[in-house]
């Protein structure tokens, strides 16, 4: 019998209305030194296809640009466990509404090898830590 999708994990989605215009936020999102001055040291270029690393506390982390659509959408496979990030715009005048969505969890009791830990407590450090990260962005672009 099919193990049951119910131990799959949910995406992790976060969202915040940012005082900044859309193209200053997408600059801050979408550059390597933009990238740097919210989340972490990187060498990413804003072209599809385009393989890059993210210097994660675990230590570098491979990823590859699999979406982009300025200045609205960027997607981003992370590491090796099926991941992949998504940073949502929308254009709201002088604001703009950003969502990032973290996928690609497997079963909640999957044991992540470069972490050992479980794929539901790494998820649930993660959705913490990603709300720091947002937090950080929205400073960044609303000084």
């Amino acid at each position: 019998m099919e193990k049951s999708k119910l131990n799959s994990l949910q995406n992790i989605n976060q969202t915040v209305i940012l005082k900044a215009p859309i193209q200053k936020v997408w600059d801050t999102v979408s550059t390597s030194q933009g990238i740097e001055s919210w989340f972490m040291p990187n060498d990413f270029q804003a072209e599809l296809g385009h393989e890059f690393h993210l210097q994660s506390p675990f230590g570098p982390s491979p990823c590859k640009v699999i979406e982009l659509d300025a200045p609205n959408r960027l997607s981003f496979t992370w590491d090796t466990e099926g991941w992949v990030v998504s940073f949502l715009l929308k254009d709201l005048d002088d604001k703009t509404e950003f969502t990032l969505i973290h996928s690609g969890w497997k079963e909640d009791d999957v044991v992540l090898p470069k972490a050992n830990e479980k794929s539901s407590v790494i998820r649930d450090r993660m959705n913490n830590g990603w709300v720091g990260i947002v937090h950080s962005l929205q400073k960044v672009v609303e000084n």
